[in-house]
């Protein structure tokens, strides 16, 4: 079920934030660290302890990477993060 906010309800009531919600979340805090995502590729996959959201560099001749998030499904909240730089 979609409610009006973006966010998904489980079948058990728990409120999910879509993808595109904790999307956001990592972006504004990546963007703070790496100021430019461009040369990032992003992916993300909903695993049982969260929503997992990784930026790798699209180009493997570069060193380095980009900063990686487990978000809380029902809260929002940031409960990993690692920065590769």
């Amino acid at each position: 079920m979609v409610m009006a906010t973006g966010a998904v309800t489980s079948d058990v009531g728990t409120p999910r934030l879509s993808s595109d919600e904790v999307l956001k979340i990592a972006r504004l805090d990546a963007e703070r660290a790496y100021r430019d995502l461009t040369p990032h590729r992003i992916s993300i996959a909903l695993e049982p302890d969260g929503w997992h959201i990784d930026y790798e560099l699209k180009d493997p001749h570069l060193n380095g990477g980009g900063p990686h998030y487990v978000i809380d499904p029902a809260s929002g909240a940031i409960v990993g993060k690692r920065y590769e730089q």
